[in-house]
């Protein structure tokens, strides 16, 4: 039942923190799943404490063992470890401090780390963000690279090396976060965020280098993964080795086996780009050179055919004049002169045709095929 309480009547701090722990005790002991946090070795301590994450979500709890639970663990205790713990909850009423009292550590094996990350790639999948569709392609040069990595990382020295050593003056937009252990999946998580809200940032780079399962646990983490699918700039994903694959793969719009097959799938090779650009104006020099080669040859063939119907049409317009001017000729009077005959004209230039016409006396003119003849009628 709530406690009453007013200003008038107000309950004691004592009261209060008897109360929680009558009511948390009620709990009881559970089993948690969770991944270790924050611990440090106490050699020869009674207790040991220690904070365990929860694997999703930015919640925890403080957790107290007995040194003879925690000698028993195999491997030993370590930050970013999973563990099954079953405690029950310890509310220390002197100071209002909450801790679960673990009676029993497990940690989780492989199988069933495996497992788990089977059960989440199916529910994933299932909604569709692993599906080829919300793949984004890449730029073919971006403008600025973001990446997120280990702090100092070789992973992280790869892909500045390689990328430089194929375009020396790609600018970058470097994140150096926790890739390992229970702040990972927070800070890589945020990082992505971070950089796809940065209009100048064409590609994301997210990379370490090999490890365990264990060890690329936060980079299948449900939340992860979930951020990385909701960014609009295309995200590379370069963890572990070739042989890795955690549903970081999945999610992201490409993968590179390794950090520096990142590199080379995200910019192209200036070297390379220079012998293409060379080569391309080569074939079109070639091209060019031969087209005009081949347009020279079919203007100098058409020049040629149109001499050749030029000469060919004055031949035939020859022949015509010449056997026009041959009927010309045949048609004219002055052929028949050369058969011997004669024209005769009067004085006024008119052709005699009938003898009656001309009267006695008249002068005529007489026109021959070569020279003129004046003459009279006489009867």
């Amino acid at each position: 039942m709530a406690m009453e309480t007013s200003p008038e009547s107000p309950a004691a701090v004592r009261t209060i923190a008897r109360s929680l722990a009558d009511w948390i005790n009620k709990l009881g002991a559970v089993w948690i799943d969770g991944q270790v946090a924050e611990y440090r070795q106490r050699p020869g301590a009674r207790f040991h404490y220690f904070v365990l994450r929860d694997t999703d979500v930015d919640m925890s709890l403080s957790v107290k063992a007995d040194s003879s639970v925690i000698g028993r663990l195999d491997p030993p205790l370590a930050e970013g470890q999973r563990l099954l713990v079953h405690a029950r909850p310890d509310f220390y009423a002197a100071r209002g401090s909450l801790s679960m009292l673990a009676r029993e550590i497990r940690p989780v094996g492989l199988g069933a780390l495996l497992a788990e990350l089977a059960r989440l790639r199916d529910l994933l999948a299932a909604e569709g963000l692993f599906s080829a569709e919300r793949k984004v392609a890449l730029p073919f040069l971006p403008r600025r690279i973001g990446l997120v990595c280990g702090r100092n990382s070789a992973a992280m020295q790869d892909v500045l090396a390689n990328v430089r050593d194929r375009w020396p003056s790609m600018p970058f937009e470097i994140r150096e976060v926790p890739v390992q252990g229970a702040q990972a999946v927070t800070a890589v998580s945020n990082a992505v965020t971070e950089l796809d809200a940065l209009p100048e940032v064409d590609v994301i780079i997210v990379t370490r280098g090999g490890g365990s399962v264990e060890d690329l646990l936060p980079f299948s983490n449900e939340t992860l993964v979930r951020a990385v699918s909701a960014c609009r700039t295309p995200v590379v994903s370069a963890i572990g080795h070739e042989q890795d694959t955690p549903l970081l793969d999945l999610v992201a719009d490409l993968r590179a086996s390794t950090p520096t097959d990142a590199a080379k799938r995200v910019v192209p090779s200036l070297a390379e780009q220079r012998s293409l650009v060379s080569g391309l104006r080569q074939r079109a020099h070639l091209v060019l050179v031969h087209r005009i080669d081949t347009d020279a040859q079919a203007v100098a063939h058409r020049r040629e055919r149109a001499r050749s119907v030029l000469r060919s049409r004055i031949d035939r317009a020859a022949n015509d004049v010449m056997h026009l001017s041959a009927r010309v000729r045949a048609l004219s009077p002055a052929a028949t002169l050369e058969r011997g005959y004669a024209i005769v004209l009067t004085e006024d230039g008119s052709i005699v045709r009938d003898a009656a016409d001309v009267p006695d006396g008249a002068m005529l003119d007489i026109r021959l095929a070569h020279g003129r003849l004046r003459a009279r009628r006489e009867s």
